[in-house]
């Protein structure tokens, strides 16, 4: 049987650091065993193994990311985290983040979408958004783009902007226009799962499909459908 240790018990003896600190190097991704990143710390090794710490390795604490997700349609937002993987990381990604296992630990989803419609999901571990997209969700503006079939009632379009209830409520001004002669772009604050089916139905139309391609201030953009990216440092909801 071949003996083999803890991969933080080597790095430390490697390194001559402590063992907490081994720990926090493997858990950075700066540690490798035979030229493959490990993240694990309790991952065991041989003497015979080569376990290397990067050069540029550093004690520094993981930040909390958030993620952008194009979600497709037809999955529910729980099966499309697991889509949040380094081969459907956007190819244009430009954070500067090294991706990390702890990545996809503890995130929270903190801008639902219903599972037959595509576009923008956001997921993070950052409290401080978590705490902006939940609390203010009534105040934050999302855009749609709903591709659409049947003819539209008379004044339809002004109902569709002042005019609707939903689940017994009347709905406050909203924006809403045509992009051309079968997609409208749907502008609003506080939006509840339904509502927007909801309110093209009562002037005659039927969804054919729906995309969510703003929340606040972040545009989804050119992020393909299925693909994610992390929040860049600069950017704000």
């Amino acid at each position: 049987m071949v003996d083999s240790i803890r991969l933080s018990k080597r790095v430390a003896e490697t390194v001559a650091c402590s063992r907490r600190e081994a720990e926090q190097y493997i858990e950075g991704g700066w540690v490798t065993v035979d030229g493959v990143v490990i993240e694990e710390s309790g991952y065991r090794v041989t003497q015979q193994q080569s376990v290397l710490l990067s050069p540029d390795a550093t004690l520094v604490a993981v930040d909390p990311v958030t993620i952008l997700l194009h979600k497709p349609a037809g999955i529910d937002v729980a099966t499309a985290l697991q889509r949040v993987t380094p081969e459907n990381l956007y190819a244009e990604d430009r954070s500067g983040v090294r991706f990390l296992k702890k990545h996809t630990v503890d995130l929270k989803l903190v801008a639902t979408l219903e599972p037959d419609a595509s576009g923008l999901v956001v997921y993070t571990q950052n409290w401080y958004i978590a705490r902006k997209l939940i609390e203010d969700a009534a105040i934050l503006e999302h855009e749609y783009i709903v591709e659409v079939s049947g003819d539209l009632i008379p004044d339809g379009l002004a109902l569709l902007n002042h005019g609707l209830t939903f689940n017994r409520q009347a709905l406050p001004p909203i924006k809403v226009s045509w992009q051309n002669e079968t997609r409208l772009r749907f502008a609003l604050k506080g939006v509840q799962p339904g509502q927007i089916a909801h309110m093209c139905e009562m002037v005659g139309l039927k969804i054919v499909g729906l995309k969510r391609i703003r929340i606040a201030r972040m545009p989804m953009a050119s992020l393909p459908v299925g693909q994610w990216r992390y929040l860049k440092g600069h950017e704000r909801f």
